[in-house]
């Protein structure tokens, strides 16, 4: 089974890049720091200190494999300075029967991209798909999960 491939926008990347090297680094030192110190308080069979550590440890060690897995298998691409809907790209839209001053605004990114007040659809989605490669005035449409075809138009392409 082939793996997923990520599209990521060079901001993205760089921010997994550097959360990685960071967790990889000073993240394993001090995990690793405060276990000896939890190990040092006694038994470790009741030790809470030992045992939040131990799962603090699992936790980053997930995330690093999570982190390791998107950056093996990535893509990362320019957002288009066109005016068309590319990886990294704000996108205003409305849906079919809604009106423009009903718009909602997402960002076509990895799910691991985060903006303040902006929901985030990756280009994989149905959504995200339709909208990839659109400019503005153009009416898309993808498949919702229960098979109903919905249509949007596209108001405003950005770069992020």
């Amino acid at each position: 089974m082939a793996a997923q491939i990520h599209l990521l926008s060079p901001a993205a990347h760089e921010r997994l890049r550097a959360e990685h090297e960071d967790l990889t680094t000073r993240g394993r030192i001090e995990i690793a720091q405060f276990i000896e110190r939890a190990r040092e308080l006694g038994d470790l069979s009741e030790n809470g200190d030992y045992h939040a550590a131990k799962d603090q440890q699992g936790f980053m060690e997930d995330r690093i494999r999570r982190l390791e897995g998107i950056l093996e298998n990535c893509e990362i691409s320019e957002g288009a300075d066109d005016g068309t809907v590319g990886v990294g790209s704000v996108v205003s839209i409305v849906f079919e029967g809604d009106s423009d001053d009903m718009a909602e605004t997402y960002l076509v990114d990895s799910v691991e991209e985060r903006r303040d007040g902006i929901e985030v659809v990756t280009p994989a989605s149905p959504l995200g798909g339709a909208l990839m490669g659109a400019s503005a005035g153009a009416t898309v449409s993808y498949a919702a999960p229960n098979g109903n075809q919905i249509r949007v138009k596209v108001l405003k392409v950005e770069l992020s």
